[in-house]
């Protein structure tokens, strides 16, 4: 028998961190996951645990370098961590650090935003995965579970037909999806939270302002949006299941339904990916 392939890690390390201004305070919190590949196979083949390096170890490795080095910027968080493992231990070839954001915002009390309440209004996350390795580091960044619709602006019709088919076309419907979208930057930014930000908000206007004649339509738009907006990422991949909500027939009570009352379903739903890169 052979071992082909290994890596190990900590996952789930939720880290929060408050940085102080004087009264104004910041908060940031991350879960973090550490996954090592290298010359691990004899902890696997030969109960030789001479080099592994602890998950414990990973995890107090996250709060020590949180405490030191985590600021506004995610990626530069991961790329932190993934080095530190390079440079302390020879034996492992290649560090993944996966990274998501719980978002914050700060509370405000009448129009003034408060300098240390927080609030947390949406299951929305930022993330980011980086690999650091002998050879360079990578970075992803991207954002997940994202609910966004849009009322009308979308139809579908022409499609393939056979007897089992009962949806009827439309020219006219509320589109809604839980956007996952992950992005590759073959450039370092100025700043990834700024880029970030550019690229959601061209997706999001992609999305609102362009006619969708499908999902795939408005995915393929979505991607050519954000690569237009950032020349530092080579490619983008699009998540987006369609959250479809379904016309109530209102007729057994005597009233029509002029495409006002619905159904918001969550299962099952048509789920559409794909990746846009540059040509």
């Amino acid at each position: 028998m052979k071992l082909t392939q290994h890596h190990y890690g900590k996952a789930k390390v939720r880290v929060m961190k408050v940085t102080r201004a004087g009264a104004e305070h910041s908060l940031k919190e991350l879960e973090v996951s550490v996954m090592l590949r290298g010359d691990f196979d004899a902890s696997y083949t030969r109960a030789e645990n001479r080099l592994v390096v602890p998950t414990d170890t990973m995890k107090n490795t996250v709060y020590a370098l949180a405490r030191e080095k985590l600021g506004a910027e995610t990626e530069d968080f991961g790329l932190v961590l993934g080095e530190h493992f390079l440079k302390t231990y020879p034996q492992v070839e290649q560090a993944d650090i996966g990274l998501s954001e719980r978002g914050w915002e700060r509370m405000a009390v009448g129009a003034t935003p408060h300098a240390h309440a927080f609030v947390q209004k949406d299951t929305a996350r930022t993330f980011a995965q980086v690999a650091c390795s002998r050879g360079g580091s990578s970075v992803e960044s991207g954002i997940e579970d994202l609910l966004i619709l849009k009322t009308t602006g979308s139809c579908f019709e022409g499609y393939a037909q056979d007897r089992f088919t009962t949806l009827p076309p439309t020219k006219d419907r509320i589109m809604a999806t839980k956007l996952k979208a992950t992005w590759a930057y073959e450039k370092r930014p100025a700043k990834y939270s700024a880029t970030n930000g550019t690229i959601l908000e061209a997706m999001l206007a992609a999305f609102a302002v362009n006619y969708s004649p499908s999902v795939q339509v408005t995915l393929f738009q979505m991607g050519e949006a954000a690569l237009k907006a950032a020349p530092e990422i080579s490619q983008v991949s699009l998540a987006m299941p369609n959250k479809h909500c379904l016309l109530v027939n209102l007729v057994p009570f005597g009233l029509d339904n002029p495409n006002e009352i619905f159904v918001p379903t969550d299962e099952p739903h048509g789920q559409i990916e794909g990746t846009v890169t540059r040509s």
